[in-house]
């Protein structure tokens, strides 16, 4: 309750300023549900004055996924990055929200374990941290454990729904649990104290789509312009991410927003930034059904079955930036 009380003070702050800068630009504010690389055409728009080019006033806030959609339900952020998991709770559940970007189309984490635990079957009758219920994080993990072998009800593994990358780590290396899915840029830095990569779930070529731009599809009734500006917006963040001359000043905004201290684990987040940022940062239909089957599969959504992936996404703004020119003008 207090995580959520303190998230509503800052939308309400957020909303008490706003005053002379309406004339001029649109504040808007946008959570995103994660700490993470690919946040990074996020937060680069804003650094650059990319969004304000767009007669955009962002505010950027981290509201861990599942409290986002919350939040974007009950009307209080009208756009968020988050996954598309979220977008089906949220819609099975009431709402009307669509993926118009898609920032990560793939699943990329590290089921990372403390030193002591050697393989799949040291972890047997173990915790395991999964964030947020029905987030990425969770699904990663569903997905490591199946590669594995390893059954959690059947071998009595514990999973324990510890938040945010903060929380799973403290949990980590404090030995309340044995292992946790990681983004890379932060399981790099737990591997380097010695701990253990039990599966690389990038080198799977798991279809999911683990990030996107969501807004509700009522914002698009009645503001497309703002719509499709925001997604401009966040598309040129992706171009000047990708760029090769703006690479220091990618490094720099990385090692600030993800306060990475080490050189080489900036580094190496900018390259997985490079490598799995879609140039095009288009949603995908296979990987929204990846998500949906993982979903079903796993009864972490009754109704996730019933959803079709075309009722998650809005690919209009993907198909007018290509058939207009603007993706191409970009590169």
């Amino acid at each position: 309750m207090r995580s959520l009380t303190l998230v509503t003070l800052l939308i309400g702050s957020f909303f008490a300023n706003q005053s002379t800068f309406a004339a001029e630009a649109t504040k808007l504010l946008i959570a995103h549900g994660a700490i993470s690389n690919n946040v990074e055409p996020l937060w680069i728009a804003k650094e650059q004055g990319i969004y304000r080019k767009y007669g955009i006033d962002a505010e950027l806030v981290f509201i861990i996924a599942g409290r986002a959609m919350q939040a974007m339900l009950a009307g209080q952020v009208p756009v968020g990055t988050v996954g598309a998991t979220h977008v089906i709770n949220a819609n099975t559940g009431g709402g009307d929200f669509t993926m118009i970007l898609g920032m990560q189309n793939t699943l990329d984490y590290l089921f990372i374990a403390r030193p002591n635990i050697k393989g799949a079957e040291d972890l047997k009758g173990k915790k395991v941290a999964i964030g947020t219920p029905a987030g990425s994080a969770s699904l990663a993990t569903y997905v490591a454990l199946d590669y594995l072998g390893l059954n959690p009800r059947r071998d009595n593994i514990v999973l324990l729904g510890v938040g945010g990358v903060p929380e799973r780590l403290g949990a980590l290396r404090a030995g309340s649990v044995e292992a946790t899915s990681l983004s890379p840029e932060f399981g790099q830095v737990v591997v380097s104290e010695g701990y253990r990569i039990l599966l690389n779930t990038s080198k799977e070529n798991v279809p999911f789509q683990s990030s996107g731009l969501v807004v509700p599809r009522s914002l698009i009734k009645t503001n497309p312009q703002l719509v499709e500006n925001i997604a401009k917006a966040t598309v040129e963040g992706v171009a000047f991410v990708h760029k090769p001359s703006n690479k220091e000043i990618i490094l720099k905004s990385l090692a600030r927003n993800l306060r990475l201290s080490k050189q080489e684990q900036v580094e190496k987040a900018y390259q997985n930034l490079i490598a799995e940022l879609p140039k095009k940062p288009c949603p995908t239909m296979e990987g929204v059904a990846s998500v949906i089957k993982l979903m079903a599969q796993h009864g972490l959504n009754a109704k996730a079955s019933q959803v079709k992936p075309e009722e998650v996404t809005e690919l209009s703004y993907c198909k007018k930036f290509e058939e207009s020119g603007f993706f191409k003008s970009l590169y």
